[in-house]
């Protein structure tokens, strides 16, 4: 299929697949919104990640990749590789739109035993192929799921020719397939998003599938299509857990689109629920369609789309669009009858962290104590933590010589912590991105702990050990250059460490 149709086609499908795209032009060129840590591709559109798997030391990260322009297009998979998931190399792009249709998110899984029969440990990505002529029809049959697999370790890739693997029986959102082995039941487990729930579907070879169970027609947040979900097992206290993440758009917490999750049983057919609490992986703005690694054992490492779709396609960065959260081990954690995921980011991230960092202690705020020069000078990437004993109202204030500035606090009244970008640079291009966007505090301790993790144009803060997490972009018109603590009624701050952020030499 020629490119100039499939643009054609894309238009019309887009309405479903996707906000609808903008034709304003590429904004210049913006290298101080470059994220150093973060992967962002090195040109054109990117969302959601896809094909996430470990192999022989290498992280694989495919991605959701319009190579030709700065909006959502026909769909490719755009791939990425790591060894230490703080360095990264763009790889040539691995699936290709074909006669079937666009290639939207998947996953991909090591073939260990050679189930499917393309070679043993063959890496074999699940995805949706979405057929833009079948949509034109409106059978509600134009999502359908299909196979590629690579024999060298991902470096290139083969289409299956029997795809698709398993037809649309007619749902207007069939998509984006999480696959595993569940070692149990001696079978693929395929986790799908289907409209408004989730449907489970088991194959002995990757290849036939036989429909499982639903799960959630009733059940979470239904403000929006329900997308990229992830099944997988996590233990607490010597008793496993399941957890299913689910991303909806819209619908999020904050507006736009979010990441819910739930914590309960999988037997290999059917998914029980613990409670029906809900929750997200995520009380920011800028963390969707988060899925974790495959092939990494007990270890579950997580990484989001650092975006949101109310605004994914007017953030003024060129010569590409957005970039990923940085990687995240996930566990889990009792608090009052609820259990509930924690998100920290991955060891491999202390590697970042440079040489002497600065750590104040015992400092005390009453209403304001500027932190300016008790620091050195401010880098684009940087990790502060913060420990108090009595946690109360307080507000850390980043700011630059313009006057704009970036809030993130905790309110007692509400027991939230928030950020507020409200005048944190450049905002005019969404209504939908200016605000102060709370998350609840989880923890009961009187005492907290937060993390903050800064690379250029985000903020992704760990409070409790990681029981509430927000992701926010900004895009300041020129670096922050001032720091201060604000608590109106006083607060004590046990340690405030500074670190600057920086990738070893010779990466």
């Amino acid at each position: 299929m020629n490119k100039s149709l499939l643009l054609a086609l894309a238009a019309l499908s887009i309405a479903t697949a996707a906000p609808a795209q903008t034709a304003a032009p590429a904004p210049p060129a913006t290298p101080q919104y470059r994220p150093a840590y973060h992967f962002s591709p090195a040109r054109m559109w990117m969302n959601d990640p896809n094909g996430m798997v470990y192999l022989n030391g290498t992280y694989h990260l495919f991605f959701q990749h319009y190579p030709e322009g700065m909006t959502w297009g026909p769909m490719h998979w755009g791939h990425a590789t790591s060894q230490d998931l703080v360095t990264w190399k763009e790889l040539p792009i691995a699936l290709y739109p074909d006669k079937l249709g666009m290639i939207f998110s998947g996953s991909a899984v090591v073939d260990a035993n050679n189930t499917a029969g393309f070679g043993k440990n063959a890496l074999v990505a699940i995805f949706t192929h979405h057929n833009p002529d079948e949509e034109k029809k409106g059978t509600g049959r134009h999502q359908y799921q299909s196979l590629a697999y690579s024999l060298d370790e991902g470096k290139t890739w083969t289409k299956y020719a029997g795809n698709p693997v398993l037809p649309n029986p007619g749902i207007q959102d069939f998509r984006d397939p999480k696959v595993s082995w569940h070692e149990a039941s001696r079978q693929w487990v395929m986790t799908l998003a289907t409209k408004d729930r989730i449907t489970f579907y088991g194959s002995p070879d990757l290849k036939n599938w036989t429909k499982l169970s639903e799960f959630g027609e009733k059940l979470g947040a239904h403000g929006g299509v329900w997308e990229c979900p992830d099944l997988f097992p996590l233990t607490l206290n010597g008793k496993t857990h399941w957890v299913l993440l689910v991303s909806i758009n819209p619908g999020g917490p904050n507006g736009g689109s979010a990441t819910q999750y739930f914590v309960g049983q999988f037997d290999g057919k059917t998914f029980t629920p613990a409670t029906t609490t809900q929750k997200w992986i995520d009380w920011g703005k800028d963390n969707y369609a988060g899925v974790t690694w495959g092939n990494t054992g007990a270890r579950k490492l997580f990484l989001g789309w650092m975006s949101n779709w109310e605004y994914a396609e007017k953030v003024p960065t060129a010569p590409w669009r957005s970039a990923m959260t940085a990687p995240r081990e996930l566990a889990l954690q009792q608090v009052g009858a609820e259990t509930y995921l924690t998100s920290r980011t991955a060891t491999e991230m202390a590697r970042l962290l440079q040489p002497k960092p600065v750590e104040l202690k015992k400092l005390t705020v009453k209403p304001e104590l500027l932190l300016t020069e008790k620091l050195p000078a401010l880098t684009p990437q940087f990790q502060l933590k913060l420990t108090t004993r009595q946690l109360t109202d307080m507000t850390l204030v980043l700011s630059n010589e313009k006057g704009e500035e970036l809030l993130i606090g905790y309110d007692q009244q509400q027991n939230q912590y928030y950020i507020d970008r409200s005048k944190a640079g450049l905002t005019g291009f969404s209504d939908k991105f200016p605000g102060r966007h709370p998350g609840p505090r989880l923890a009961t301790a009187p005492g907290a702990d937060l993390t903050l993790l800064f690379d250029a144009a985000s903020v992704e803060l760990f409070a409790d050990g990681g029981l509430t997490t927000m992701t926010e972009i900004f895009f300041l018109s020129q670096p922050f250059s001032k720091i201060a603590l604000r608590a109106p009624g006083g607060l004590t701050v046990d340690a405030l460490t500074y670190a600057p952020l920086a990738l070893k030499k010779g990466k």
